[in-house]
């Protein structure tokens, strides 16, 4: 059907179910006036002015209001390839019960981005409204934060399959966010490109074994530029005593280096090797938390570590420290992690191993220190209830981390 041809008010009118001839009174005229209103809203431009076309639609408004379902699904699909309607009609059909929004939020093109947040908005609308936006063509990233911040997954899952919709980065924390209640997101965040580093290796927490390997090879990384960078810095730092914290912290994450050698003069063990062969003989807290000191990070971060169940994460730990892998074995008998044999070796350690083969130490160090410094960043519970209450520290990337992965319980 032409929806710029006019019908001949004659002619029988096809409405729902009923079929309504020229002799059928007062509906046929209503009926008549309802058809005539519709082939005036979709007039082209040539043949009818804005203000004309804008009365035409606020009449046909009214009608809709007193019209039954069929009548106004008949109206939206009419509509629906509408390249020019009044904003008024189109946000009228698509807040109306789904099955009359449905055909109009499909592919109705006359749609703009204030049309399709209004519906989204609207406080009446569905689940369902929402999935349709979520699903159209060309969402640029003002609508997509309007739909992500319903937070509801359905929503969130169609507008990641939709690869013409684009993401800020704001709605890829909350939807990285979300991954964490709802892991059927994550291998869908994990094909966007716009996720971020620090969003990919935040929901490593939470990942499978599958999804964490495509975190670690899209995202763990060389830090050439940085170290290149910097280079000549580092000499200022420790000319100044290394007094500005923040400049240290910046630097750390950058260097080299990766054990703490201060540590390994301080530590009974006298080495991080020496730590993981009494971690073997004997499993002790504090053996644990000087692994940590050892390996150059803090011990809520060697906490996290040592208590993935997956053990990848122990893995990442031992190429970063340079550990043989003689010692990767030692760590993970230490940690009483199942081993195997060689000849059926357990499926864990096997995970672990092709992250230690598979990663290089300057790789597996980014890692580490991006989760040494995002773990630790928010951990007391001064930071945390800034966190909540600060709007400035919602632009902190490392204290957004940190709660995310232990929760607020955790921050005590």
């Amino acid at each position: 059907m032409n929806p710029h041809e006019v019908f001949d008010e004659n002619a029988e009118v096809f409405i729902g179910e009923n079929l309504i001839s020229s002799k059928s009174g007062p509906d046929r005229t209503r009926l008549s006036l309802f058809r005539r209103l519709q082939d005036v809203v979709g007039l082209p431009s040539s043949r009818i002015s804005p203000q004309e076309r804008h009365m035409a639609a606020d009449l046909l408004v009214e009608m809709l209001r007193e019209s039954d379902g069929q009548t106004r699904i008949r109206c939206a699909e009419r509509l629906a390839l509408l390249h020019e309607a009044p904003p008024v009609l189109l946000r009228a059909l698509g807040r109306d019960e789904i099955e009359v929004a449905r055909p109009i939020l499909e592919i109705c093109p006359a749609f703009n981005d204030s049309d399709l947040i209004a519906i989204a908005s609207w406080p009446k609308v569905t689940t369902e409204h929402r999935i349709l936006i979520a699903k159209r063509k060309k969402l640029n990233e003002t609508v997509v934060d309007v739909l992500v911040g319903f937070e509801e997954p359905e929503v969130c899952t169609a507008l990641l399959q939709n690869e013409t919709a684009h993401f800020s980065y704001p709605a890829m924390e909350i939807v990285t966010a979300m991954s964490k209640s709802f892991p059927e997101l994550v291998p869908l965040l994990l094909k966007r490109m716009e996720l971020k580093p620090s969003q990919a290796l935040t929901m490593f927490w939470w990942s499978n074994a599958d999804e964490r390997k495509r975190i670690l090879q899209r995202f763990a990384v060389e830090r050439l530029t940085l170290l290149e960078a910097a280079q000549d810095l580092f000499a200022k730092a420790a000319e100044d005593n290394w007094q500005d914290a923040l400049v240290r912290k910046s630097l750390q994450f950058i260097e080299r280096r990766q054990r703490n050698r201060a540590a390994a003069e301080k530590s009974p063990f006298g080495s991080l090797e020496g730590a993981i062969e009494a971690l073997e003989r004997e499993f002790n807290q504090l053996t644990i938390r000087e692994i940590s000191f050892l390996s150059g990070i803090k011990p809520a971060c060697g906490a996290q570590i040592m208590g993935d169940p997956g053990g990848e994460a122990i893995a990442v730990l031992c190429k970063a420290t340079g550990l043989k892998r003689r010692h990767f074995r030692m760590m993970w008998k230490g940690m009483r992690r199942p081993l195997g044999s060689d000849e059926d070796p357990s499926d864990t350690f096997l995970r672990a191993n092709f992250v230690y083969d598979s990663l290089s130490t300057n790789k597996a160090q980014t890692v580490l220190r991006y989760w040494n410094w995002s773990l630790t960043s928010a951990m007391s519970p001064a930071l945390a209830a800034r966190l909540e209450q600060d709007d400035e520290m919602s632009d902190s990337v490392a204290a957004r981390v940190s709660h995310l992965v232990f929760g607020r319980d955790n921050l005590r």
